[in-house]
């Protein structure tokens, strides 16, 4: 597929963001409470500056204005924040990798993020520390075994791709094991801890938003500055490196930028499969594989499926909740089926 033109890439971007906020919209008005898309509409606008006084709230219940505000804002915002940051990480890892199968959790972030935050259950850190122990444990866990996962691959001073995978995986089992291990000798706490692996988006709050956004939104900016380079590790190492890019620094500073950025995710959502891995494919099929139009829009992408995931795992058993990362396996498993029969070898 040619390489759209930069006329289509605006259009993209903005139908992107244009059908975020739409979706987004329209998730706020879903739930117990009757909130119609009207009033959602105008009590957004109400807190823009300048725009609040043209609108006289006291005509909506003030029950309503709690729970968009205080309850549902900030967790369509959050799950937005992370299903973003997995798109774009998934279309990284899979630009750097040059494979079709690499994800967000290919070199074991997932891993250490959830035994640190079981960590942190079984040892009473979440009741000592409040609502930042699990967070702050699965954060330090994704970047420590990432920075393992480094140094594990790396021969003298470079890090062969393969080697980089197979630490990868080779962690994520060792690490997998020992938290096997702390549920089996913890059972009280065995369901918490797997709630947690499952991934969700409950009882998150402006706090949460506040620590996760700027590292997410920093961190998806900081990965498509290199979107260029990234076009060229398509071709291979050795032509990168004729063309004047050092690819060892390169991987070295994308897996950093990767790993901070899932981490910042996955310590406020859990681990939730299969959105960095189907949405990058998914976009390919529009923009072709150019990372300048790819990552954005896969990011675009990837937040609005993270949004309508949640509302549907927030609404379709309520009161009950199912946990989103069932959700995005349900959706993400068969599609992804149905893209490699479609596509085979012509991924990429």
């Amino acid at each position: 597929m040619p390489y759209p033109a930069k006329q289509l890439w605006h259009l993209l971007i903005a139908v992107g963001m244009l059908g975020l906020f739409v979706i987004m919209i329209f998730c706020f008005t879903l739930g117990p409470a009757n909130i119609t898309f009207g009033e959602t509409l105008v009590l957004l606008l109400a807190k823009i500056p300048f725009l609040g006084q043209l609108f006289d709230l006291s005509r909506y219940p003030e029950t309503h204005q709690v729970i968009l505000y205080q309850v549902r804002l900030p967790r369509v915002i959050l799950a937005a924040l992370v299903g973003a940051a997995l798109a774009a990480v998934g279309t990284t890892f899979q630009g750097i990798f040059r494979n079709p199968m690499a994800d967000p959790y290919i070199i074991g972030v997932s891993s250490g993020a959830a035994l640190g935050a079981a960590i942190a259950i079984v040892t009473g850190l979440s009741v000592m520390l409040g609502m930042w122990a699990l967070p702050l444990a699965a954060f330090l866990g994704a970047v420590l075994s990432t920075w393992l996962v480094y140094n594990l691959a790396r021969v003298g001073g470079r890090v062969p791709v393969y080697t980089l995978l197979l630490a990868g995986v080779a962690l994520s089992a060792f690490m997998s094991a020992l938290m096997s291990f702390v549920m089996i000798v913890n059972a009280s706490e065995l369901q918490q801890i797997i709630f947690w692996m499952l991934g969700s988006f409950s009882g998150r709050d402006w706090s949460h938003v506040l620590v996760a956004a700027p590292v997410i939104i920093l961190g998806i900016i900081s990965l498509w500055v290199f979107s260029r380079d990234l076009n060229a590790m398509l071709f291979g190492e050795e032509t990168a490196q004729h063309l004047g890019i050092e690819t060892e620094k390169l991987k070295k500073i994308l897996l950093v930028l990767s790993a901070i950025t899932v981490a910042a995710a996955v310590s406020v959502s859990g681990t939730i499969g299969f959105v960095g891995l189907i949405i990058p494919h998914m976009v390919r099929l529009f923009t072709g594989p150019d990372h300048r139009i790819l990552l954005p829009v896969a990011a675009l992408t990837g937040a609005s499926f993270m949004v309508i995931t949640d509302t549907f795992a927030r609404v379709a058993l309520a009161p009950t909740e199912i946990p989103v990362g069932i959700i995005t396996a349900f959706f993400g498993g068969p599609f992804f089926i149905y893209l490699l029969k479609r596509k085979k070898s012509n991924l990429f």
